[in-house]
């Protein structure tokens, strides 16, 4: 019975993989999937949002992120590893409220888009939300997006991010700019009591100098 059990769950899991590149390759893709995963981290909102500001540090704890390059500040070129080949493209900030939100839009290449959501559980607790909507390329991404790859790496990324967070105990940076209907402005003294850089400091802190460039 087990063993009946055991081939019928594979059945299945086939016959949905091969549903789902039938729709790639029929469509040309422009099929977009979601992921949305969350965690808890043991700082202040502050902290968790000001060192999601920091984008060239993503490669130190997310898997297959090679390099993140900041442009200005509503703009970055990624690149990374998918299905085991080298992806590149761009970003767009499309809005971005301290201490609560960072949404974005990929303007270039690999489609995606998605937002990072922050709420204060207590003076020292911050729960994140991370949404992503991307469009699997190619039958590997459509293989993982089936078995639900990108849920898995999107929930170890945040994993890693509470550990390299909770280990230093404060943010290797901030900007504390908004981002709102293509306009940006920058923070002032005082945003974020802790971690938060006056005028002078947000283009030093944005580019963290302790941050990977190429790997």
């Amino acid at each position: 019975m087990n063993r009946l059990l055991a081939l019928a769950a594979v059945a299945a899991a086939g016959l949905v993989v091969r549903n789902q590149m039938k729709k790639s390759s029929s469509s040309g893709s422009g099929r977009m999937s979601s992921a949305t995963e969350s965690i808890e981290v043991d700082v202040p909102v502050s902290t968790a949002y000001n060192q999601w500001t920091q984008f060239e540090t993503f490669p130190q704890f997310m898997s297959g992120v090679l390099e993140v390059r900041q442009l200005d500040d509503t703009h970055l070129h990624w690149r990374a590893r998918i299905a085991g080949k080298e992806e590149q493209w761009d970003v767009e900030i499309t809005q971005q409220i301290p201490d609560r939100l960072i949404a974005w839009r990929s303007t270039g290449g690999a489609r995606n888009e998605g937002a990072v959501n922050f709420r204060s559980l207590s003076d020292n607790r911050t729960r994140i939300e991370l949404r992503i909507d991307y469009e699997p390329r190619g039958p590997m991404e459509v293989l993982g997006d089936a078995f639900g790859a990108v849920s898995r790496r999107a929930s170890g990324n945040l994993q890693r991010f509470k550990s390299f967070l909770e280990d230093r105990g404060s943010a290797t940076g901030a900007w504390r700019g908004t981002v709102a209907g293509g306009q940006t402005q920058e923070g002032r003294p005082g945003d974020a009591p802790g971690d938060a850089p006056g005028d002078t400091q947000v283009e030093t802190l944005r580019r963290n100098e302790s941050a990977p460039t190429a790997l």
